[in-house]
């Protein structure tokens, strides 16, 4: 007897949308809320995020989720494969709000809370790898090849999106509660998990596996030890601004280089590898997954240096209060949001009919040319131009996405979309880190040299006697960002109010919006310069890669014209799916969705 969902082919490719959409949404606005909400939490624990002893908390809050999922999203979408890419997408669902809700109620304060804020963060981060590892497969083995494009530009928009929502929420959320801002996951994933378990249905090819122990095992420590010597490189060492001449990060980078060597050599002599080697064999998805890595290289910290941008300098030098930039920088970043929810679905739809390549490799030359554009405008900048400019990279950013990603799936087998898609994944997440790591470096670098005596000239010319003045200007240089980063004003914790309360020290002016903003915009704007340019290269190299995958639509390892990749799947998929026959004459698995949605 056929089921409700036989009568309506096309009704569940929508609902696997909306849930996978939403999985995604909230999992990345959870990822970014805390940028805004930092200050409040740290507040809310009492604990100084600026004194040199908490800045590893600091870090390790921020960038401990995106480190989890960058290690755990390969072998979990290697995973869902094998068991079913709906069960452990469920189950990622139900694991982020468990999470969701011990971080809701932390009661405690000091070391111990932002300890068991760190933990508690990764094990979202584990929910959201099961997340981010099965979603793309999901909607991949959901819809046909020609609307997949489409369907993973809505998602990517939720990923991309979520990210910026996440600024605005955490900025209004945190002020009144700074627990809402992991509360406010919970309602929305008790829903989507129960929704998932009810709704969605396996129409993937399953995989019959053994797990790659040690695989896994070398993947995992090795990328691990990667991305903590990058965490640990940005703090201070031995009298130096940064900590990339440490023993122990030195330790951490080579030795987690060396061990993904062993990692990769593991994964060409096993049977069943967790890192599907083979695949990079498709020049469609080797292409894609290295563009990809390319933008992402550049986009990673992009986002942090727009916020130093806005909350450190230019709202305290136009008006606004430090407790008041973080609200308004996630508000003046709102043109990012929006260029990349015009784009990232219509882009998609394009793609689907006239293939990945122009689009893909248009948005990665659009987006160099617009972070070029943001070099070159003043540190204090006429708002229209800046808008202008964030307009254009979330555009060029969404033109980009979509295409590229719905490229990258439809050149997979079926019963590899979850190892492939989380691959992907796992290649934007660690490149993310390591742009983090590179962003923070070079702007660090930058105010090293200057900064001290743009300080001491700034303090005495208010006062500060010159031996105070003299102390307080070799303050740590990565102090000083995070300053600006958190919206913090740091020179009156940094004087104290006895200091302060001196005669001759000019309170009011050291106190005020504009002193500090004014001592750091020049050498953070000689680090940013840099910053841009090395990105604008990045985004140009990946566009020559994005070229190099071939012109047509792209699946399953060939490229056909958009012309005939509609001729197949309106008539030849399913006759071909009916004889267990690839578009090459190769014996394939049909997804349930190929076979029965009229595709």
């Amino acid at each position: 007897m056929p089921t409700a969902s036989a009568h309506h082919p096309d009704r569940y490719k929508w609902i696997a949308l909306s849930n996978t959409t939403m999985g995604i949404l909230m999992a990345t606005i959870n990822g970014s809320i805390l940028l805004i909400a930092l200050p409040d939490i740290f507040r809310g624990i009492k604990l100084n995020p600026l004194a040199p002893q908490n800045t590893t908390y600091f870090l390790w809050i921020l960038m401990g989720f995106l480190l989890i999922t960058s290690v755990l999203v390969v072998s979990l979408g290697r995973v869902g494969d094998m068991f079913g890419r709906v069960r452990m997408y469920t189950l990622g669902f139900a694991i982020f709000t468990i999470f969701s809700i011990l971080l809701a109620v932390t009661w405690m304060t000091g070391p111990a809370a932002a300890l068991w804020i760190i933990f508690m963060r990764v094990g979202q981060g584990v929910g959201g790898a099961f997340l981010f590892a099965n979603s793309n497969a999901i909607i991949t083995d959901a819809f046909p090849p020609n609307e997949r494009g489409l369907a993973l530009g809505i998602n990517g928009v939720a990923a991309i999106g979520g990210a910026f929502i996440g600024l605005i929420l955490g900025g209004v959320l945190a002020p009144i509660e700074w627990r809402l801002v992991f509360l406010v996951s919970v309602p929305v994933g008790l829903f989507g998990t129960v929704w998932a378990a009810l709704k969605l249905r396996d129409n993937g090819t399953r995989t019959k596996a053994s797990i790659d122990w040690y695989g896994n095992f070398t993947f995992a420590i090795g990328l691990i030890a990667l991305l903590t010597g990058i965490v640990y490189g940005l703090q201070p060492y031995g009298g130096h601004a940064m900590g990339w001449t440490s023993p122990f990060v030195l330790s951490c980078i080579i030795g987690g280089l060396v061990i993904l060597a062993v990692f990769v050599l593991i994964e060409l002599k096993v049977k069943q590898p967790m890192f599907q080697l083979h695949l990079f064999n498709s020049r469609g998805f080797a292409m894609g997954n290295i563009a990809a890595l390319m933008l992402a290289l550049a986009r990673g910290g992009l986002q942090f240096m727009l916020i130093i941008w806005l909350q450190g300098i230019w709202l305290p030098e136009h008006g606004y209060s430090f407790a008041r930039t973080p609200l308004w920088a996630g508000i003046y970043m709102v043109p990012l949001t929006v260029g990349f929810f015009i784009a990232g679905p219509l882009s998609g739809r394009l793609a689907d009919r006239h293939g990945a390549r122009n689009f893909a490799t248009l948005g990665l030359v659009l987006t160099g040319v617009s972070l070029i554009g943001l070099q070159a405008i003043p540190i204090n900048f006429s708002y229209p131009v800046f808008a202008g400019l964030l307009l254009l990279v979330g555009l060029s950013m969404g033109l980009f996405a979509a295409p590229n990603t719905s490229a990258v799936m439809n050149s997979l087998p079926a019963d590899q979309r979850g190892a492939g898609g989380a691959m992907l994944n796992t290649f934007q997440n660690s490149a993310s880190v390591l742009s983090i790591g590179f962003f923070f470096t070079v702007i660090t670098l930058g105010l090293a040299t200057s900064l001290p005596h743009s300080l001491f000239a700034g303090l005495t010319a208010q006062g500060v006697p010159t031996a105070q003045a003299t102390a307080i200007s070799h303050i740590p240089a990565i102090g000083s960002l995070f300053s600006a980063f958190l919206g913090i004003n740091p020179i009156q914790t940094l004087l104290g109010s006895h200091l302060l309360a001196q005669p001759g020290v000019h309170a009011s002016v050291l106190l005020g919006r504009s002193f500090f903003p004014s001592l750091i915009a020049s050498p953070f704007a000689k680090g940013l310069h840099m910053a841009f340019i090395a990105a604008a290269v990045m985004c140009f190299i990946g566009a020559v890669f994005s070229w190099m995958r071939g012109g047509g639509v792209q699946r399953h390892g060939h490229s056909m014209s958009a012309e005939a990749e509609e001729g197949l799947a309106s008539v030849g998929d399913i006759a071909m799916a009916e004889a267990g026959v690839g578009s090459a004459g190769t014996s394939v698995e049909p997804t349930l969705s190929e076979a029965s949605s009229g595709d």
